[in-house]
């Protein structure tokens, strides 16, 4: 029987895919500006873990 790989953590979810983590280099400002584009209503995971 395999492992139960999904096992979620909020914090290393931010870390992750992230909203500052996507502002922090370039292809991430690509995919948030691609997201926006397309009218997504979320564009990250989120700002900050609630």
């Amino acid at each position: 029987m395999p492992k139960r790989t999904w096992n979620p953590k909020k914090l290393k979810r931010m870390r992750k895919h992230g909203f500052l983590k996507r502002l922090a280099s370039a292809a991430g400002k690509a995919i948030l500006k691609r997201r926006r584009a397309k009218g997504r209503a979320s564009l990250a995971v989120a700002k900050k873990i609630k």
